[in-house]
């Protein structure tokens, strides 16, 4: 690795989710029938959603089971320029 590389600062990664528009598609479930599906609280479920709080890898792909989707359709990412 190059030493221009090395010291190059990590950019930030931004993550945004669509669970909103996934639960309205899936009969309107709510932040709670959600939770109670991936077994975190309805507080949890919220705060990802309005990207407060990034979920562990293991929750997310719990939450597109849940939706019988992809990852990719759940999480979307990009680095802050």
């Amino acid at each position: 690795m190059a030493t221009s590389e090395a010291s190059a600062v990590p950019k930030q990664l931004i993550i945004t989710n669509n669970i909103r528009t996934l639960r309205f598609f899936a009969n309107e479930m709510t932040q709670l029938e959600l939770a109670e599906k991936i077994g975190a609280s309805r507080q949890t479920i919220l705060n990802i959603e309005a990207g407060k709080y990034t979920p562990s890898l293991d929750m997310a792909f719990r939450i597109a089971d849940a939706f019988g989707v992809a990852i990719g359709e759940v999480f979307d990412y990009r680095r802050d320029d």
